[in-house]
């Protein structure tokens, strides 16, 4: 992956601001693309764009295919007669939640549904042919995940949204004759789901052109594990591990780390490696494929677990008591390589990373990541301090697991705070910026920040605490909180350190 001098910020495009419940991709995203192009930032990294469940974390998505239809912007749906105005009032923050800065995820749940089933109703008697030409060619073209997501997610809302596992036995194995008989008596249903999707990808699509048109590429982020309650385990059991009753028999997770002293419990089924490669890796390459389809370049979270992964047994009550198991290497990479030509991808490397790991990364030509937080605690140098960063890197001042660089500091030993002050040259006052600086300078082809420190907001703005549970995945933008001076800055700082186009 050959790479410029640039610069990004991440965002999950639901932390956006804007009217409604959450972040849209609607007008709000575009003047965060128009922010960018203005700060001379050439990459917006979001999070992944799969629909939350329970918990809220777009890590644990119901499918690896399918888009969020909390992103679907209302307005173009009044636009084209789908919804009205007083229909879309339930949809907007009230005035006391739009000083919160929170993602109301419980609002979302009950009335993106209504919103969605509304519109479909009224799209099924428009007479405009292109919409339904378009409707129908997208089905047809994402049949292979749409068919089975949207049997899955109609299958969910009638069974009251429990776990597949807790189904009725013929729809939990998928008899087909149980599936033919649903499918029958609830074609509208299925075809809202399909509708939903629709949406989301024309308004992703339009999105992703309005940003390639301002000079903006995005990097999309890809977890490495599907979610146990998905539409992907459900209709493949078989690419996973699980026993006969179709319960996991081993988990994912990792062992103890800088976040949690027990490791962290994910609970997803592992891959059962050696069908896919029989299949020589059918599902991911169709899986990489469609999500080159949404970004520019790919951010792979846990990429460490293709070379070796830690298995818990299912049952456990934290992750301590697992064991690495070999994963597939560059056999599946050489599969996608094969089937998709050279592949975008940015490694995510972080955590206990052997040397068959840096092989394995180097070998294939992907950067992996350096954060600048994780330089100050350890006494010793290592390899996250900017002068030990090879240009084949991303580096970020932190993540979206990681606190805010205000919150760190706020929190930090007082020997790491006193490192990262000297290091930056800093000052508690502006040390947000000063972490920018620090990183933006540094030898990184990609230099990236998220939005909480172009803020410099605190630890209320911390996106995810890995390990803990509840509490995380809502933080949101204030309305216009990214200002023209914040834009000024920022393209000053790029400017000086030749990370804009040109410059």
């Amino acid at each position: 992956m050959n790479i410029p001098r640039s610069c990004g910020v991440i965002l999950h495009p639901l932390s956006l601001s804007g009217p409604w419940l959450c972040g849209t991709m609607g007008e709000e995203a575009h003047a965060f693309v128009d922010f960018c192009a203005e700060a001379g930032i050439g990459w917006w990294q979001v999070l992944p764009l799969g629909p939350t469940a329970y918990g809220d974390s777009p890590y644990q998505s119901p499918s690896a295919f399918a888009g969020n239809p909390y992103l679907i912007d209302p307005r173009p749906l009044i636009a084209q007669g789908l919804l009205t105005h007083n229909e879309t009032e339930s949809y907007r923050m009230n005035s006391s939640a739009a000083t919160t800065e929170r993602i109301d995820y419980a609002g979302l749940f009950a009335i993106n549904t209504e919103l969605m089933d509304t519109a479909w109703g009224r799209f099924k008697t428009n007479d405009r042919q292109q919409i339904q030409t378009d409707f129908g060619r997208f089905c047809a073209t994402n049949a292979v995940w749409l068919d089975d997501y949207a049997l899955f997610a109609a299958i969910k809302e009638t069974e009251h949204y429990h776990a597949w596992n807790e189904w009725p036995q013929e729809l939990r194995f998928r008899k087909r004759s149980a599936l033919s008989r649903f499918s029958l008596e609830h074609e509208d249903h299925i075809g809202r789901v399909k509708f939903s999707q629709f949406l989301f990808f024309s308004q992703w699509q339009a999105l992703k052109d309005y940003a390639h048109a301002h000079g903006v590429k995005i990097i999309g982020d890809i977890p490495i594990f599907a979610a146990y309650d998905s539409a992907d385990v459900w209709a493949h059991p078989e690419l996973f591990r699980l026993d006969h009753e179709g319960v996991p028999t081993h988990v994912a997770g990792v062992p103890p780390d800088y976040f949690t002293a027990t490791g962290q419990l994910w609970g997803n089924p592992l891959y059962n490696w050696p069908f896919h490669a029989k299949q020589n890796y059918a599902w991911w390459i169709e899986r990489v494929r469609h999500s080159f389809r949404l970004v520019d370049a790919l951010r792979i979270d846990h990429f460490r677990g293709f070379e070796a992964y830690w298995a818990v047994p299912a049952g456990e009550p934290t992750a301590e008591h697992g064991r690495w198991e070999k994963g597939p290497g560059y056999t599946l990479f050489n599969a996608l390589k094969g089937a998709l030509g050279e592949l975008p991808i940015i490694a995510e490397d972080l955590g206990f990373i052997t040397p068959e790991v840096i092989d394995l990364r180097d070998g294939l030509g992907f950067p992996g990541m350096r954060i600048l937080q994780f330089a100050f605690e350890p006494e010793e140098d290592n390899p996250d301090y900017p002068h030990n960063y090879p240009q084949h890197c991303i580096a970020y001042t932190g993540t979206h697991d990681n606190d805010t660089s205000t919150g760190w500091l706020e929190s930090a030993s007082p020997a790491a705070r006193a490192r990262a002050l000297a290091y930056t040259n800093g000052s508690p006052r502006s040390f947000c910026w000063d972490m920018i600086r620090t990183v933006w300078a540094s030898p990184a082809c990609i230099a990236v920040a998220p939005a909480q420190d172009l803020l410099a907001l605190g630890s209320e703005a911390r996106m995810n605490f890995p390990g803990r549970q509840n509490g995380y995945w809502t933080w949101r933008m204030r309305e216009n909180a990214l200002s023209a001076d914040i834009a000024r800055r920022l393209r000053s700082l790029s400017e000086t350190y030749f990370r804009v186009s040109g410059v």
